[in-house]
């Protein structure tokens, strides 16, 4: 991509860690950590990759993202509305009682949202799903799923990845955010998941690597996962948790805490700096 691609992919992913933060804050409750670490990759796909249209969501033909780490949507919906699924005025209004935007993906009320999720382990396999529904239907579509490195300590997981191997689904591609951390510490310690390319590779995988924060590094690997033939595609992305916010990077108790004022207003206006000297505004 040229440079002004590249600046506009970072101007629209820090546009979307302020407004995931500003939900979040607003909320009162929520999952910052994993959100704002995710944003470059949404980003990226919704603005580069995908073939979706806002004016119709539910084309047939559309590609399909599954958020299989349900709880890291709040910048999820923030790159939707940026895109034209619904009005930025909803962001602010997450979680609360009767609004659109609720703590979990909710495809029955959200545009763009292609499968409720939440329960983690369970999005891959919707996922593969959906990619076998296209192979079934010869369509072209292609099919994208985000999961977090904890959640790759749920078995039902890696029943998923041996079904998308066996039906040899090429037209999925599976998203790996590994920020290292999770509830309840470090992924290496409360249930280590490494080597997890050789396991990939194992369970029958073609496995790329990539900076999760790198659009360069993104572009490179969602690419050469579309080359795969006969077999499905796996990308590990390595990324900070909290990414954007000081005193979030690499915190583990921001997993799924949210800030009070006091840090919402340094989170916020170290973003908004960030925006500034990209040459981006809100």
């Amino acid at each position: 991509m040229n440079s002004n691609e590249k600046q506009e992919l970072k101007i629209l992913a820090t546009k979307a860690r302020i407004y995931a933060l500003e939900g979040i804050f607003n909320a009162k409750s929520g999952h910052p950590g994993g959100s704002l670490s995710a944003a470059d990759i949404y980003t990226y796909l919704y603005y580069k990759e995908m073939n979706v249209d806002p004016k119709n969501p539910d084309m047939p033909d559309r590609d399909r993202f599954v958020l299989s780490k349900g709880h890291c949507c709040p910048s999820l919906y923030a790159v939707l509305a940026m895109k034209g699924f619904f009005s930025l005025e909803e962001l602010p209004r997450l979680r609360k009682v009767g609004a659109m935007l609720q703590g979990h993906p909710d495809m029955k009320g959200t545009p763009g949202i292609d499968m409720s999720s939440g329960s983690l382990g369970q999005g891959i396999s919707a996922a593969c799903g959906m990619a076998l529904a296209g192979k079934i239907d010869n369509k072209n579509y292609r099919v994208f799923t985000l999961l977090g490195d904890g959640e790759c300590e749920e078995g039902q997981v890696w029943e998923a990845l041996m079904f998308a191997a066996h039906n040899k689904l090429d037209n999925l591609t599976v998203i790996i955010d590994c920020n290292g951390l999770q509830i309840d510490g470090t992924v290496a310690e409360v249930g280590g998941i490494e080597p997890l390319d050789k396991k990939l590779e194992a369970f029958g995988f073609e496995v790329f690597k990539m900076d999760g924060h790198d659009f360069d590094q993104i572009e490179a690997a969602v690419n050469a996962a579309k080359t795969v033939t006969g077999k499905p595609a796996a990308i590990i992305a390595k990324t900070v948790k909290g990414k954007g916010v000081s005193y979030m990077e690499n915190k583990v108790n921001w997993h799924g805490a949210a800030p009070k004022e006091d840090q919402y207003e340094i989170g916020r206006n170290e973003l908004l700096e960030q925006l500034k000297a990209l040459g981006g505004a809100l």
